[in-house]
């Protein structure tokens, strides 16, 4: 009898054990998923600040004089 509920109460230990790390998994995979969130909308914003920066070096190379000497030189 007592091994029977020692063998009970062991099993209920584990499974409570099993509970316990499944619940700081799962706010770990929360913590994770935020985290990826933040990161890819830094990401993002950083994308649209480089190709504003781009769009604008690009408009003003094409303003700059002498700016289309350097090409045809290159393909003629």
């Amino acid at each position: 009898m007592f091994w029977s509920m020692l063998a009970v109460a062991l099993g209920f230990l584990g499974i409570a054990v099993l509970g316990v790390l499944g619940i700081r998994v799962f706010v770990e995979a929360r913590r994770l998923g935020r985290e990826v969130a933040r990161t890819a909308e830094r990401i993002n914003r950083a994308a649209e600040e480089l190709e504003r920066s781009a769009a604008g070096l690009a408009r003003d190379a094409r303003s700059a004089p002498g700016a289309g000497s350097l090409r045809d030189e290159q393909h003629g």
